[in-house]
């Protein structure tokens, strides 16, 4: 099998390249032309490079991980936001169907307006609050134009690769003794890496099981907000041997409307992952064991 994947700098792109190279040939780009086999494109401001190097490929599966991600950039920059979000994966979604191809896509619970506190399932009325949530959601409805796809949606994703929450804390940890932090919002932080080996083993079950085909959300087990986040993280640190100027008790719990941005963030960002782990026989770990791993990794120490 032949597999191209777009995206692969980005943090579920990275760990995609792990997942997926078990599974066959695996042709993974980069936003810049000039750091890709022959000077393929994965820039997806380029309509027509996209499908030009799809049809020169012609892989049995397109994992699409790339996005415009910049949340409250994009309300400035809503057509290209419409652009990398939207029209390039109707792009993938065409080419994908011409050579009877799997699809894989990522979305997130931006699509919902995060009213109430129930964990939301693939049947809830979608109801975005955002440019970035509306063309997700444009690019969700593309996808599943392709007979053979899998799009997954997820919320409050990290990596040890590359920026995150994560890290943001532990540094200010180190600089202040006093955090605030938001904790009217609720979710589960989910790692690249539990989406990349999802993504691998749904896409290797869809090979042999094309009913499959789908619509589904994907997200670690448990939920819990930005400021109980950040209390573990800084725990768990401590634990590794850190030392914090503000410890988890040091974590002042605030309101989203203190932190007023160009963009409504969800209040809720509940998932629910019924239908995964039904669909596809997977139990998904808990937020906390994923985060303490991840701490691990970038602490260098056990």
């Amino acid at each position: 099998m032949k597999i191209l994947l777009f995206g692969r700098g980005g943090q579920v792109g990275w760990e995609l390249q792990r997942s997926l190279s078990v599974l066959g040939e695996l042709v993974a780009l980069d936003f810049d032309a000039a750091h890709n086999v022959d000077g393929l494109c994965g820039d997806f401001a380029n309509l027509a490079g996209l499908a030009e190097t799809i049809r020169q490929l012609k892989p049995d599966a397109i994992v699409n991980a790339a996005a415009h991600t910049a949340v409250d950039k994009a309300e400035t920059e809503p057509e290209l936001a419409q652009t990398i979000n939207a029209l390039a994966p109707a792009v993938l979604a065409q080419e994908a169907t011409k050579l009877g191809a799997w699809l894989v896509h990522y979305s997130t619970d931006y699509v919902f307006d995060g009213s109430g506190t129930q964990a939301r399932n693939e049947q809830d009325a979608t109801s975005p609050l955002s440019v970035y949530g509306r063309t997700k959601l444009e690019g969700e409805q593309a996808v599943a134009s392709c007979p053979k796809h899998l799009t997954f949606r997820t919320s409050w994703v990290y990596a040890a690769r590359g920026g995150n929450f994560a890290k943001t804390m532990l540094r200010l940890a180190c600089e202040r003794e006093l955090l605030t932090v938001i904790d009217d919002q609720f979710g589960a932080p989910t790692s690249a890496e539990l989406l990349a080996d999802v993504t691998a083993h749904a896409l290797r079950t869809a090979l042999r099981q094309p009913e499959v085909a789908g619509l589904y959300h994907c997200v670690a087990g448990g939920e819990t907000s930005w400021h109980g986040y950040a209390r573990y993280v800084l725990a768990q640190a401590q634990r590794l041997g850190w030392t914090l100027k503000a410890g988890p008790d040091q974590v002042a719990a605030t309101p989203t409307s203190n932190y007023p941005t160009p963009a409504q963030r969800p209040l809720n960002s509940r998932l629910d992952t019924t239908r995964l782990q039904s669909a596809f026989g997977l139990t998904l770990p808990h937020w906390q064991q994923g985060v303490a791993r991840m701490l691990t990794e970038i602490t260098g120490k056990q």
